[in-house]
Parts: structure tokens; C-alpha cells; sequence
């Protein structure tokens, strides 16, 4: 299997019991997760080796997060240590026509505080097949931004092929600062992510959807994808297509694109979600997986659209499924009936 750097920040995510507001709530369950964090782990339980570069504070707290990582066989020798708190976030998961929603607690964390010296990016790069990042990370300060170009750097001096979820997050930035960060970001990209809001929201394209409106016709997105490839050279542009009827019940599909040829996946109707958090991210993992085992597109756009739609049956950031697990669905076991 192959050698994976994520690069991000993990947080412990404060959430309430079952479907209880905030508050309602006498207490939260502590769960640890993160954009890029939650694809290191997806990556371990698919058998590569993941590799997650950070920086966490040297106290319990940021123990915790360690501990999560390694729980699970995601390589944690690349996070620094420092700084003086972990990025917290609330979740309260929502049912029917109530939407989820999520407070970020996460100003001054360790990795926004970080700065670029800290890490030295062509050792970590050395003998990697794959560096993984998302919007979220360059979002959290200037240094981190900068972070993220050194990175980019290394990789293609090192021959690593670099993959970005776009992730725009509006808690973070505005979409004019992120355009501005994330466009001169992606002359590193050889695979690009996102849904159609980030899309147009960090890279100033729109495909033809209406997500809200239920209308995800992947023929809207294929114009736009293929000025996204020409502009910027990805050797694939992928987007996700969710079809969001209630916080409990969604369509989910995806669509990928090599400068050739387009692919759309099978859909699953996903209902009742468990949780939603991460979903991306495990979708990011598997296309990754994917890319790296499968011999054709379509084949890793499905193993990617199958380990996402099963995320959502999971509790929790982290997608907790084995690749058989994930095979097993892609080939059509989606009874769930009990494997004795």
C-alpha cells in the first residue's frame, strides 16, 4: 500500500446525546475529528500508511487527539508539539426538518498559530505516493496558508501527486479572501474535490445545480468541469452531488472527470443518517483509495460514493470502515442484514 501525508488540523468535536439540542444538554460526549484527520484514518483502515501533520499542545488535552490517531495506525510522528489549545467545535445533530448545526470554539488553536519553519516538508514528503489537504487548513490563519503552499512545494519537488477538497467553510473566510488564497493554490493540484458551492465559492465557478432545489443533474457540472481542468491542469476534477430532503434522509452520488471522460456513480438513498459529519471526508478517502488501487475512474469513484454513503451510518467524525466493508456494498450488499 502507499504512503499518505494529510496535513490539517484535528479537533475534539463536543457533542450533544442522540438528537438533543444544545440547550437541553447536561453534558457532551468528547469526539475527536478533523477534515484531514478523518481521511489519515479512512486511509489506515483501508491498509495504507497514513501520515497526519499537525501541531497539538503538549498537554492531556492534546493527548487526546494524539491518542484518536493512533488508535486507529494513522502515523502521528510528523505533529508538532506546542502551542496552547486544541480547536474545539459543538455539534448538535438535527432530525427531519431540523438542521444540524455546528459552533465553532477554535480561534489561536495550535495549528493556526503554527508557522511554516516548524515543519520540515521534504522529509515528510520523502517516499510518499499521495499529499492530501483541504480548504479548511489555509482558512485558519495566514501562516497556515502559508503552511500549505510549502507543502504543495515539496510534494511536486518530490513527485507526489497533491489532491485538495476544496471545503469552503463561511465561519472561516469570505469567499473573495479564499479565492484569493485558494486559486494561486491550485498550479499544485493534480485532483480536485468539492460540491458546487466551493466550487464557486473558493475557485469563482458555478455549475448548473440547484442542490437546495433538488435538482443535481451531473450534465450541469460537465461545462464547468471541464473549464476548471483547462484552466488549472487537474488530471481530475470531482464533485460530490447530495440531494438533501431532510437532515435524515439524502441522495448521495458523485461525479469525476479526467479530461476525457465523464463518469457518474451509482446513487444511494441514505435514510435515516446517523451522522453526517465527514461524509466528504470519507468520500475524499475513498476517491483516493481508489485512484491508487482501482484501474479505472469509474471503478474509484464508486468504492469513493459507497465508503461515504456508509460513513453516514456511523457515529462520530472518523469513517470506522474496513475496504472489504466497503467492496462489499459497491458490489451491490446493501440489504444489511446480519452477517452471522
Amino acid at each position: 500500500m502507499s504512503k499518505i501525508i494529510t496535513l490539517g488540523e484535528i479537533m475534539l468535536r463536543l457533542s450533544t446525546e442522540g438528537n438533543a439540542r444544545f440547550v437541553q444538554a447536561n453534558h457532551f460526549c468528547i469526539v475527536p475529528g478533523g477534515g484531514e484527520a478523518n481521511v489519515a484514518v479512512s486511509l489506515s483502515n483501508y491498509g495504507h500508511e497514513a501520515c497526519f501533520v499537525s501541531k497539538l499542545p503538549k498537554h492531556e488535552i492534546g493527548q487526546i487527539a494524539v491518542n484518536a490517531l493512533r488508535s486507529y495506525g494513522v502515523d502521528t510522528q510528523y505533529i508538532v508539539r506546542g502551542g496552547d489549545r486544541v480547536g474545539l467545535y459543538y455539534a448538535e445533530t438535527g432530525a427531519s426538518m431540523r438542521p444540524s448545526k455546528v459552533i465553532y470554539d477554535r480561534a489561536h488553536s495550535a495549528i493556526a498559530e503554527a508557522t511554516p519553519n516548524e515543519f520540515d516538508f521534504d522529509a515528510i514528503m520523502k517516499g510518499a505516493q499521495w499529499f492530501h489537504w483541504s480548504g479548511i487548513t489555509p482558512a485558519l490563519s495566514d501562516n497556515a496558508a502559508q503552511m500549505v503552499k510549502r507543502a504543495c512545494e515539496a510534494a511536486r519537488r518530490n513527485g507526489v501527486t497533491v489532491s485538495v477538497d476544496l471545503n469552503f467553510r463561511k465561519k472561516l473566510w469570505t469567499s473573495e479572501k479564499a479565492i484569493s488564497v485558494m486559486r494561486p493554490l491550485m498550479q499544485y493540484v493534480d485532483v480536485c474535490i468539492g460540491n458546487e458551492e466551493d466550487a464557486q465559492l473558493c475557485l469563482g465557478f458555478k455549475p448548473d445545480a440547484d442542490v437546495e432545489g433538488g435538482r443535481t443533474d451531473a450534465e450541469g457540472y460537465h461545462r464547468i468541469f471541464e473549464l476548471m481542468a483547462r484552466e488549472f491542469g487537474f488530471k481530475y476534477v470531482v464533485s460530490t452531488l447530495r440531494e438533501s430532503y431532510s437532515a435524515t434522509h439524502n441522495g448521495w452520488k458523485a461525479l469525476i472527470y479526467n479530461g476525457k471522460e465523464f463518469y457518474e456513480s451509482r446513487r444511494y438513498d441514505i435514510n435515516p443518517i446517523i451522522d453526517r459529519v465527514g461524509g466528504g471526508d470519507s468520500f475524499a478517502a475513498g476517491l483516493i483509495h481508489g485512484l491508487l488501487t482501482k484501474p479505472t475512474q469509474g471503478e474509484a469513484l464508486e468504492f469513493a460514493v459507497a465508503a461515504s454513503a456508509l460513513k453516514h451510518t456511523v457515529y462520530g467524525d472518523f469513517n470506522l470502515m474496513s475496504a472489504d466493508e466497503v467492496e462489499s456494498l459497491v458490489q451491490g450488499n446493501a440489504s444489511g442484514r446480519v452477517q452471522r
